[in-house]
């Protein structure tokens, strides 16, 4: 794992997520964390060709999968299909605490065999954005106990391989059980649309940016472009290009020793007092401030 990317989710230019993965040489993250209000990885929308599954241990949070809001408890597990628009959010300024667990699905993917009869009926299923484990759902204990156990096998990938394995047989009776999950989801063209938007942004974030080049940017109608990031992640789109913006913020000062001044000239805000005023809003600090705790970790 990449210690200057702790705590970040760092984006490709078409704003899928970079995994940091464990190890290098197997694609697999398994992290024993937390959320708590104004931290750098909640409300984070971004995408992966990897699967993640969360197991709450304390507390409550929130998933936001292709739009859906979805409540996590003690005691719960989520599944979130490859390459569906997420992020997680806090509950009532709640601290809750978690085992997450990305992967790629190429782990298990041991024979054409086990690819056409395990993996591609999630996988390739559009309809199944997510499982949910809770307490009525018979599969919810084995899932949570499966979960516990992948941070102190985090670096074997035999026994990650093995543990995974387990699950997915998991995660494969439960959507049997449950048929279609009850979600909607929008047509392909809107879903590459939105995801033309995000790439825009994602390149774009430093200019000045208007809410109709965004549209342009994915050839919809600036309504339709509203509509699609409010479905999609919560926010409007000139809210999430000011989050990006922020989040860009501290990555420069968390890695670099840029003034503040050069800071903003590099993140697309016009001058220190904003970019100060926006950061602290965000992240519960100064920039400044920022920088020092991240300098003492």
């Amino acid at each position: 794992m990449k210690r200057e990317v702790m705590g970040l989710i760092v984006k490709h230019d078409d704003g899928s997520e970079i995994v940091n993965y464990d190890d290098p040489s197997f694609p697999s993250y398994i992290y024993d964390g937390w959320i708590a209000p104004k931290v750098t990885w909640a409300n984070v929308p971004h995408y992966h060709p990897d699967i993640e599954m969360m197991s709450v241990k304390s507390g409550k949070l929130a998933y936001s999968v292709d739009g859906k809001t979805i409540m996590l408890h003690e005691g719960d597990t989520i599944f979130v299909n490859a390459n569906r628009i997420h992020y997680t959010m806090c509950v009532d300024d709640t601290v809750a605490k978690y085992v997450i667990f990305i992967a790629d699905p190429s782990i298990l993917n041991s024979s054409v065999a086990v690819e056409m009869q395990a993996l591609l009926p999630i996988l390739n299923n559009p309809d199944l954005s997510y499982i949910r484990f809770r307490e009525i759902n018979e599969h919810t204990e084995k899932i949570y106990d499966l979960m516990m156990k992948l941070p102190d096998i985090r670096h074997d990938p035999f026994l990650i391989t093995k543990t995974f394995f387990d699950i997915w047989e998991l995660l494969l009776a439960q959507s049997k059980t449950i048929g279609l999950v009850e979600t909607e989801t929008l047509a392909d063209t809107h879903m590459h649309a939105f995801k033309q938007m995000m790439y825009f942004i994602q390149q774009e974030y430093r200019n000045p940016i208007t809410l109709e080049q965004i549209a342009e940017s994915g050839n919809v109608s600036k309504s339709l472009c509203n509509k699609l990031f409010n479905q999609y992640v919560g926010e409007s789109p000139v809210n999430y290009l000011l989050h990006l913006r922020t989040r860009k913020v501290a990555e420069y000062l968390r890695n670099t020793n840029g003034s503040l001044s050069e800071i903003a000239g590099l993140t697309g805000f016009n001058g220190v007092s904003y970019m100060s005023e926006t950061f602290k809003k965000t992240f519960g600090q100064s920039p400044r401030e920022y920088r020092k705790a991240w300098a003492t970790v």
